[in-house]
């Protein structure tokens, strides 16, 4: 059967565009334009990601050869490339954070909960940050070290359906820790985190909000044990401990009873040990917790390598962000779509199939289900030559 529509047009229609139209309207982003749209501009920087276009005039060109397929799209012609800069350069970049946002309730209504790895039934979550390196030449504003520039890409993971929850975009100098600070986490969720969020008055402001972490503590950490536990036989569980921070400054932003466990790495031949204050659950839980927080850095690197976040097609503020939040867009209907599949396909399979099979006019669902079956031939068409 032939399909009237393209897997990118038919990708697109999953975005409700009435309500994206609402939020064009709250951002005030059409203020004073002509011709060239919002939905137009959305449609052309998820193009960039989906077809890994390196600069403003793959992704004009790319649009230019579609032979007439752009109406699917929602559009009438292909933007001139001086025009697509311009709206990435002068719209505002929070009417694209507002649909990922938007989306994200979407996405979160088709996730298949979470994965049967623990037996807790608290909302686990990681907490992250990545750095995005930029030409300092290119990126003057964005200046990092001395020679360098960045912008640092703040996450937090949901593990159910591992789905980004939350995402702000700082320059690199920004620390994780006051970013940290801003975000409201559930009561009784846990939240696993490296050990650059060590802080110890931010651990005492989740606790009395009834929130756990879970969190790789700094060698420099001085604490006294209150109680000691035996470990679990058969694990990589050294030690598991009741402690209490003796140094005056920790003791005053955090005075209560910490849980210390002290794991064996055996890949790296270390100990890592852990810090958390939930005071219940197993030692090897505590552990796997922890180790599920790599499901974040996955998350990064499928985002790097696989979407167009390290090379960009604007080099002002604006422009910058618009494409990492049309990246995270693009992540989660990516995202919505493996949800929706019956073939399990692995997130940077799914990128690669789709970006060969782009303008392929197939049903969506059913390519999802099978991606490398065979179309069926249309039939012969007949033809009566008259002699």
């Amino acid at each position: 059967m032939k399909f009237n529509s393209s897997l990118f047009a038919q990708i697109l229609q999953v975005i409700p565009r009435s309500q994206f139209m609402r939020l064009v309207a709250k951002t005030k982003a059409e203020h004073a334009s002509k011709g060239f749209s919002s939905w137009d501009q959305f449609v052309a920087m998820l193009f960039c990601q989906f077809a890994q276009s390196k600069s403003l005039r793959e992704i004009t060109d790319g649009l230019a050869v579609t032979l007439g397929k752009l109406n699917h799209l929602g559009m009438r012609t292909a933007p001139a490339k001086s025009t697509l800069a311009y709206a990435n350069h002068k719209r505002p970049w929070e009417l694209y954070m507002n649909a990922f946002f938007f989306l994200l309730d979407l996405a979160r209504a088709e996730s298949p909960g979470k994965k049967k790895k623990f037996r807790f039934k608290n909302k686990l979550l990681s907490m992250d940050a990545t750095i995005i390196d930029l030409c300092l030449s290119l990126f003057p504003w964005a200046k990092f070290r001395q020679t360098k520039g960045a912008v640092k890409l703040h996450m937090l993971l949901d593990h159910d359906g591992y789905l980004p929850a939350f995402a702000v975009i700082t320059d690199g100098r920004t620390h994780e820790i006051p970013v940290a600070y801003q975000i409201e986490l559930p009561k009784g969720s846990i939240v696993a985190m490296d050990r650059a969020y060590c802080d110890y008055a931010l651990f005492n402001k989740w606790n009395k909000q009834g929130t756990y972490f879970v969190i790789r503590l700094r060698r420099t950490a001085v604490a006294e044990v209150v109680e000691s536990k035996p470990p679990p036989r058969g694990s990589n569980v050294i030690k598991d401990e009741l402690v209490r921070f003796s140094l005056f400054r920790a003791k005053r932003d955090y005075p209560g009873i910490l849980r210390r466990i002290t794991l064996w790495d055996e890949k790296n031949e270390q100990e890592v040990v852990l810090l958390t204050n939930h005071l219940k659950f197993g030692a090897t839980t505590i552990s796997q917790i922890y180790r599920d927080r790599w499901e974040i850095e996955l998350f990064f690197k499928v985002l790097k390598q696989h979407l167009k976040i390290k090379t960009f097609v604007g080099t002002s503020p604006n422009a910058l962000k618009t494409q990492i939040w049309t990246a995270l867009i693009a992540v989660l209907l990516f995202k919505y779509m493996q949800f929706k599949s019956k073939c399990a396909l692995p997130l940077c399979r799914l990128v690669a199939l789709l970006r060969l099979n782009l303008f392929t006019y197939r049903d969506l669902w059913g390519w999802l289900d099978d991606p490398f079956e065979v179309p069926p031939e249309p039939p012969a068409i007949q033809h009566a030559f008259a002699f």
